[in-house]
């Protein structure tokens, strides 16, 4: 438990003059040496009413360089935010590497509030922060430094504080009808502040508890709290990049290992009469559920991994044809930009979460960095080892929120894969499709089979399972595939009867 009530903590203005202009010279030389490191850095500046959050971090703002750091205020969340997953808000404004990012409002606002107002009992706001610690926990392995500053007042202390700010002409607009409820439900906030700050105070992410009542103290205080923690993960993350350089060795793979992809049979085909008439009946189909799931606000999301050639764009563009051009939208994903390698990578894909009731296609996806980044050698056997549960709890995020997610697999044996390769070299609108890569990418065809029998095995879950596709007919896949999803969609929405 946090003995947050022992405070009293004030700093002389003599000795404040005197110290901070030594602090704000080291805060600049670290953002300095931030600036070529490859991680950011998020502080969060969270605690009661009054507490001089405001004049905590306007300090900062002027002590340290503002073009490496920006402030971000979560409010109520907009229309746009509440139709996608909650932590959405705080994804796309994530800083980038070697900068800093200081957020007022967090993810810790909503739940703690929900639970002070009774929308959430104890349970629920238990699995609130179990959340906010995975998301926590995504973003350190990743390099992320997360600061965490809680500003304290006592209730009489808060209470003085209300009524001088509401005093003053030129403050008492910063006191709100919403801020006097608050202080009448002191001791219930503080009672939920405490469980949250304990169960949430990681090795990884601690708290820092301040003394809010002088504003010198808590400034000063903070500035030393985010240079230590700034000095010190930029040692450790040398540290730690360094190492990985020397430990970095070939995955394994185990050449006994079952594949999945043999399992298929990929000698299913359709004839073209069938083909036709199946293919009208199930775009009709889907015309009429994608209409309905618009006007019911469920959002889809479609992820389509596959071999080069496999039949991932003819299946999207059959879909797409029986879907509103209005209300879908698909991602070709390609090697990152310069911008998405500053990020976290799942930044590029949370990005583009749709809105209530659309539908995002993904050419490729997130699945990348356990594909082509791991046999490839772009991402280090850390990081696409602990992909697969980073993938995981993303995707339940998406799911908890209601979005169906489907995620197919086209799987084309290798004869099937040159034979298109040839036919589309000699088709003048499909030759810029083959490249100098997807001749070269058949040599490691084996490390990328193991590879996708390791990603289907340990992400294929019961809220989000993969779909397989016998993809050597392109008629047999490209069915298979709008089947699945018109009964994706029967199965999830409120049919008329």
């Amino acid at each position: 438990m946090f003995e947050i009530a022992e405070l009293g903590h004030t700093l002389k203005k003599s000795d404040y003059n005197e110290q901070v202009p030594e602090l704000r010279t080291r805060l600049l030389l670290a953002q300095q040496k931030l600036m070529n490191c490859d991680f950011p850095v998020i502080i969060l500046i969270s605690g009661v009413d009054g507490g001089g959050k405001g004049d905590v971090i306007n300090l900062l703002n002027e002590w340290m360089d503002p073009r490496y750091m920006q402030t971000i205020a979560f409010d109520e969340p907009s229309d746009e935010e509440k139709e996608r997953p909650k932590f959405w808000r705080f994804w796309r404004t994530l800083p980038s590497k070697g900068s800093i990012a200081i957020f007022v409002g967090s993810w810790y606002s909503d739940p703690l509030s929900q639970r002070v107002y009774g929308e959430i009992d104890d349970n629920q706001l238990q699995i609130e922060l179990m959340n906010i610690k995975e998301l926590e926990r995504l973003l350190f392995d990743d390099g992320t430094l997360i600061i965490k500053c809680w500003l304290h007042l006592k209730k009489d202390e808060q209470k003085k504080r209300i009524k001088n700010l509401e005093k003053n002409p030129d403050t008492n607009w910063q006191v709100t009808e919403r801020d006097k409820k608050h202080l009448k439900l002191y001791d219930d906030f503080i009672g939920v502040a405490e469980k949250t700050l304990t169960e949430t105070s990681t090795g990884d992410a601690p708290w820092h508890i301040v003394d809010g009542s002088d504003i010198r103290y808590s400034s000063f205080t903070v500035g030393q709290h985010v240079l230590h923690r700034i000095e010190q993960h930029i040692e450790e993350r040398t540290a730690q990049v360094n190492s990985a350089k020397k430990n970095n060795g070939a995955p394994y793979i185990n050449p006994n290992q079952q594949s999945l992809l043999d399992s298929l049979d990929l000698s299913l085909k359709i004839d073209k009469k069938s083909y036709n008439e199946q293919l009208d009946y199930y775009q009709s189909k889907l015309k009429n559920l994608a209409r309905i799931a618009q006007q019911q606000k469920r959002s889809c999301i479609l992820v389509f991994e596959g071999w080069d050639a496999g039949g991932k764009g003819g299946a999207i563009r059959r879909i797409t044809h029986a879907v509103d051009a209005r209300n879908y939208r698909v991602i070709p994903v390609a090697a990152p930009t310069d911008e998405e390698r500053s990020h976290h990578y799942l930044w590029r894909f949370w990005r583009h979460i749709p809105r209530a009731g659309k539908v995002t296609l993904y050419d490729r996806s997130w699945y990348g960095r356990v594909l082509v980044e791991r046999v490839e050698g772009f991402a280090s056997v850390n990081e696409w080892q602990r992909a697969y549960s980073e993938i995981a709890d993303f995707e339940d995020a998406l799911v908890r929120h209601g979005i169906l997610l489907l995620k197919f697999w086209l799987h084309i044996d290798k004869d099937e894969q040159l034979k298109r390769f040839h036919e589309r070299e000699q088709i003048s609108y499909k030759k810029y499709k083959i490249t100098e890569d997807d001749y070269r990418n058949r040599e490691k065809w084996d490390d990328y089979k193991h590879a996708v029998n390791e990603m289907v095995t340990r992400t294929s879950t019961r809220s989000a399972p993969w779909l397989l596709v016998e993809g050597n007919d392109k008629k047999h896949a490209r069915i298979k595939i709008l089947k699945a999803y018109c009964e994706k969609l029967e199965s999830s929405l409120q049919l008329p009867k």
